[in-house]
């Protein structure tokens, strides 16, 4: 049986701009970094970064690998600064 849903207009975003292939489907392009973690196992480190997607609303950001996102993303991260 199904029950009449009110959405959340605040959470609904448009399509346009959004890049909506032919079957539906799209792809989700990494925005900006909100915050970094590093999280101490027994033997390793294990660095995370919360990514905010562009398209989604702050509440939508992941916790994602720095390693996998430097690879994937590289312009989010800024150069670091040489020393001589």
């Amino acid at each position: 049986m199904l029950k009449k849903c009110i959405g959340d207009p605040v959470s609904i975003l448009p399509l346009e701009g959004l890049g909506v292939n032919e079957n539906l489907s799209y792809e989700e392009v990494s925005f900006k970094i909100l915050d970094r973690q590093v999280k101490k196992l027994r033997n390793k480190e294990v660095a995370s970064i919360k990514v905010l997607w562009r398209n989604h609303l702050v509440k939508g950001a992941t916790w994602e690998a720095e390693a996998d996102m430097k690879s994937r993303y590289p312009h989010l991260f800024p150069p670091t600064p040489s020393h001589s």
